[in-house]
């Protein structure tokens, strides 16, 4: 009877404390929320390798995901398509989270990196969202729209 009453006691306790568990695809992702309330599940790049990588070598972006890129300070970042196999919608933000730059369905570039363009990189910015070519359109994000990340 003592042994069960310390198991509930600790089951208890345990089903109560601490933060709810982090589940495999909230792991290294941060909704962001758009103008219309659209909310999309981005993967979020920090590391610069992890930045250089991007969206290299994937064959689909799902409507409602997306890539968001942090900066650690405000700059002139430009982006390329070397290796990545779908087009993509490029928005680019400043520190309040502003939109400043989009280059939508920018194309992929399966061409010696050398010969792949640069995007963007126009005004400073501190956050970039890549989002599935088309999707920047059909949420309806223009130049002066903020979002919440």
């Amino acid at each position: 009877m003592r042994v069960a009453g310390i198991a509930g006691l600790a089951f208890l306790l345990g089903a109560n404390c601490g933060p709810r568990p982090v589940t495999l695809e909230e792991y290294h992702t941060r909704l962001v929320t758009l103008p219309g309330g659209q909310r999309i599940r981005a993967e979020v790049m920090i590391h610069p390798t992890d930045m250089m990588r991007g969206m290299m070598f994937r064959d689909s972006l799902p409507p409602d995901r997306g890539m968001l890129f942090i900066h650690p300070e405000p700059g002139p970042y430009t982006y390329w398509m070397y290796q990545v196999r779908i087009p993509l919608d490029i928005i680019w933000m400043d520190s309040s989270r502003t939109i400043l730059e989009i280059s939508a369905n920018t194309p992929p570039c399966l061409k010696p990196a050398s010969e792949c363009p640069h995007y963007g990189g126009n005004p400073r910015t501190r956050y970039v969202l890549e989002l599935a070519g088309g999707m920047a359109a059909k949420y309806g994000l223009k130049v002066g729209d903020t979002l919440s990340f």
